[in-house]
């Protein structure tokens, strides 16, 4: 999309990422990061006899899953629902890697209906929030219900006016708009995750320097949830979130179209209207101070390089299309690494070629991040259940 059909679009899409809304998203997100830590360290305990590693790709695939499906549409998503919902997103995965044959029994072709039926899932759970939020009892507990409020909100003012609709808000066009968030959020973050595990494995005094500050500002002990303010304090961590995706965006190469001739250098220019597939991966290589060292630091108030070099830090994205959520996608990352740094003791089970990159469809480890998982807590914190909050 361009131009002001674009803008008329992001600016609804906005109200899903104000304070209040990611607050009440980084509490849903602590209760299932926690939860499904926890798994992961049943299963690494299951193990330990054998002196066998876990590969957690798709412990953190699964994991991420289960929080966008509650950040994003929360109750309106039945257990059997969730359950197809799984199957759907898996054929669609698989499709995304094979030849885009659309013939009867391809990946491809089950891929593309399975993204119907997810869209469908979605659009439904559209008209149950729109049903709840007109009724104006109820805060928002999950996204749909913020957008579904502004929405509202918009209609009733648009028939002071004779207008009884608002753009972008069919319910199947939101539907669609959300499986995008879905994909924007499932698939890059779980790259970003694991890539946070193996770095911080490497990178022991960059770890040690995370603990010291989490511990400084939260305690599991406490069983409280990490407010917004304190994970606003976490200034270290964040930077080392940011170099994450720096050092290894998530989606390599995103398409774009040259929206007017543009002069790439003095010999060429690229015209307008052509496909550009320009690099996230290699931009980050360039501009910055030693861009193949992994340096949280360059991230720090003093050095600013994410500023200094932003025409570099492209993962996401840059200009009118930059990505709406990533403050979202940061704060995920951020909570991640807190908790995980803070409620395990983990090592890396490496083997040649382990970090070599593969593509899932966005870049992981080739290993799949194989690791050796403990307790490292007194014990894990007690925090409410996704049902009791607001409560």
């Amino acid at each position: 999309m361009m131009g002001q059909e674009h803008k008329n679009l992001r600016r609804r899409i906005a109200p899903n990422f104000t304070p209040k809304a990611l607050s009440t998203y980084t509490e849903l997100q602590q209760i299932i990061i926690l939860k499904h830590l926890k798994s992961w360290v049943e299963k690494a305990q299951a193990r330990t006899q054998a002196r066998e590693s876990i590969p957690i790709r798709v412990l953190a695939r699964d994991m991420n899953l289960e929080t966008s499906q509650t950040v994003f549409v929360g109750p309106y998503l039945g257990l059997k629902a969730r359950e197809r919902f799984e199957h759907d997103y898996f054929l669609f995965n698989v499709g995304l890697m094979k030849l885009p044959f659309d013939f009867p029994g391809t990946a491809f072709r089950n891929a593309r209906l399975a993204v119907d039926r997810l869209a469908g899932t979605l659009a439904n759970c559209t008209a149950m929030s729109k049903a709840k939020m007109e009724k104006g009892e109820e805060e928002p507990s999950c996204l749909i219900d913020f957008w579904m409020q502004d929405i509202i909100r918009e209609i009733e003012e648009s028939k002071l006016n004779g207008v009884t609709t608002a753009p972008f808000s069919t319910n199947a066009e939101i539907g669609g708009y959300l499986f995008d968030f879905l994909f924007a959020a499932q698939d890059a973050s779980t790259s970003s995750l694991l890539w946070a595990v193996a770095l911080l494995d490497s990178h022991p005094e960059v770890l040690a320097k995370v603990r010291e500050e989490v511990a400084g500002i939260w305690s599991p002990e406490s069983d409280k949830l990490i407010t917004a303010e304190q994970l606003r304090e976490m200034k270290y961590t964040q930077a080392v979130a940011r170099e994450v995706i720096r050092y290894r965006p998530p989606a390599t190469l995103v398409p774009h179209i040259a929206a007017e001739n543009f002069p790439l250098t003095e010999n060429y220019t690229i015209p307008k209207g052509t496909i550009v597939f320009p690099s996230a991966f290699e931009s980050s290589f360039q501009g910055f101070t030693e861009p193949d060292r992994f340096d949280p630091d360059r991230f720090s108030e003093e050095r600013q390089e994410d500023q200094i070099f932003k025409r570099n830090f492209l993962a996401f994205g840059a200009g009118p299309h930059q990505c709406v959520g990533q403050r979202y996608a940061l704060n995920h990352l951020v909570l991640f690494i807190a908790m995980f740094t803070s409620l395990i003791d983990f090592k890396r089970d490496r083997m040649d070629g382990c970090d070599e990159i593969v593509y899932v469809p966005t870049i992981c480890p080739k290993d799949d991040c194989r690791v050796f998982l403990s307790k490292r807590c007194t014990r894990f914190p007690s925090l409410p259940r996704v049902q009791e909050l607001g409560k």
